[in-house]
């Protein structure tokens, strides 16, 4: 598995601008609130889901998104969709649950999941992930995620993500 220092050796060698902000450990949006209120830009949750069909999918979305999980599958061409076990984000992305980020699909191999992104954030200026770890941010353009799962092998996805309404 490649892990942080290869993601920042590939931001290196592809001349990729990005903002990095070092911080408290944060394992939930509610506690980054207060880390990510000082730094600019679009904000993620990530969702490592299963569908019944055994594929396996890394959701991306703004994060005070509440995602519409019945709604969700259809969205993205999926099945019946529930969360992924914490042993299987360690194998298939090497990571740990609170450090989840769309840049995890660093450390897997093409094909093993499926990366999503919000269309919203794909086309957004600045989005804010990890890298690898909860305890720093970088920025990055949503295209320029895109191009790095691409560059990675991967087929990322852009969907409009349903989110609950009300409540």
């Amino acid at each position: 598995m490649r892990g942080e220092a290869g993601l920042l050796d590939d931001l290196d060698a592809l001349a990729i601008p990005f903002v990095a902000h070092e911080h408290v450990a944060v394992f939930t949006v509610a506690e980054s609130d207060e880390v990510t209120a000082a730094i600019p830009g679009a904000h993620t949750k990530n969702l490592f889901l299963k569908d019944n069909g055994g594929v396996y999918w890394l959701v991306t979305v703004p994060g005070a998104a509440r995602v519409d999980l019945k709604a969700l599958p259809t969205a993205i061409g999926s099945k019946r969709v529930s969360f992924g076990k914490a042993e299987d984000m360690e194998r298939l992305l090497g990571i740990a649950p609170g450090s989840v980020t769309p840049l995890a699909a660093i450390n897997a191999e093409p094909g093993s999941i499926t990366v999503v992104l919000d269309a919203g954030l794909a086309a957004a200026g600045r989005v804010n992930v990890h890298p690898l770890r909860n305890t720093a941010t970088i920025g990055l353009s949503g295209a320029t995620i895109l191009d790095l799962l691409r560059h990675w092998g991967h087929a990322p996805l852009v969907a409009n993500i349903p989110v609950q309404t009300g409540q």
